[in-house]
């Protein structure tokens, strides 16, 4: 038992002598400095890329479109970056799509007519080019390593205000677009950096200024969902279209659309699939047609690939297939067959 005296001995070992202060609280970080790192990044990035960017200025023919008619040439603009210092620019396909003419205005005031070098409308792509002495060239960085939540700054011509810059984050990765020619562009990169039109074919670019998307797509009225093609498909495509003016794709002559199977067939046959691309619609003397695919079939797999629809199907028929025997798999019916064909290569649109 502790007797009083020890009691008063011990609180005074443990209490602060007279005169003494107790330890003052510790202050809270303040966040400025915080804002500072941001505002430092957005800078230093934009202040990198800028002298890459062009503003791209369409004129494009006149004609009919469906029913549609256009006796006048049509006036447009768009966004896109020198990506070489010989000249070729990243930019996208329904910018220069049938233009008659492209005049390019650099940042530091010059102006030059350029030449489409290849365009790519299934994944909104094209390369034009100018002839002009000190270009600056973008960096371009590698899109799988990007993360959800990472900041990353647009610069483009939104409206026709050359050159503005706005900054976001990477809202999602592996989105998937559709482009006007019905086909799916994968590992499309979603941001709330804001977008508007004039913006097409501009950079979107990490911290340090790498490229890593280019912008093409917004959501009208939404705020804040805008996408980029990813740079490394970017990659793929320009170089592509830099040799050979396009991209070289496998195809089958049908069209069709998505349709369900019986769940009949699906148990008896014992299908990967509940779904499957029902052909509507056979090219006469095309692919499909010499290997004996007939209206309503309903493919199912293609080179032991399951096809649950058109989108499977569009990404089996690569440039690597051209020219190759494959097995094929289609629903007839009730009856199952196995098909032998030979895709040909995509003609240009």
């Amino acid at each position: 038992m502790i007797c009083m005296e020890d009691r008063l001995r011990l609180i005074s070992s443990i209490a602060p002598a007279d005169g003494d202060k107790c330890p003052p609280a510790p202050e809270e970080m303040p966040d400025g400095h915080l804002l500072d790192e941001y505002s430092r990044a957005v800078i230093s990035a934009s202040e990198k890329v800028s002298p890459t960017v062009v503003n791209i200025s369409v004129t494009q023919k006149g004609g009919q479109k469906g029913r549609m008619r256009f006796p006048r040439e049509a006036q447009g603009t768009g966004s896109g970056f020198v990506f070489t210092g010989d000249g070729f620019i990243l930019t996208n396909s329904h910018v220069v799509q049938n233009a008659r003419k492209l005049d390019v205005s650099l940042p530091d005031g010059r102006s030059f007519q350029a030449d489409v070098v290849g365009d790519d409308p299934d994944t909104d792509l094209a390369v034009i080019r100018i002839s002009a002495p000190d270009l600056t060239a973008v960096e371009l960085g590698d899109s799988q390593h990007l993360r959800v939540g990472q900041l990353v700054i647009a610069v483009g011509n939104p409206y026709g205000f050359q050159y503005s810059v706005t900054a976001g984050v990477v809202s999602a990765l592996g989105r998937s677009l559709r482009s006007t020619t019905g086909r799916l562009i994968d590992s499309v990169i979603q941001t709330d950096a804001a977008l508007n039109p004039g913006n097409s074919g501009g950079p979107l670019v990490n911290s340090s200024g790498e490229v890593i998307g280019v912008n093409t797509a917004i959501i009208l009225p939404a705020q804040g969902i805008c996408f980029s093609i990813a740079v490394n498909t970017a990659k793929f495509v320009a170089g592509r279209l830099m040799t050979y003016g396009r991209v070289k794709r496998s195809y089958l002559g049908i069209a069709g659309m998505d349709a369900p199977l019986h769940r009949r067939v699906v148990r008896f046959h014992g299908l990967e699939v509940e779904t499957g691309f029902l052909a509507t619609s056979i090219e006469t003397g095309g692919p499909g047609a010499r290997a004996g695919l007939r209206e309503n079939d309903v493919i199912v797999a293609f080179d032991g690939c399951a096809v649950h629809g058109i989108d499977d199907l569009h990404q089996l028929l690569t440039e690597e297939r051209i020219g190759t025997k494959f097995d094929m798999t289609v629903i007839r019916h009730t009856e199952k067959l196995e098909l032998k064909v030979i895709p040909r290569e995509k003609p240009a649109a």
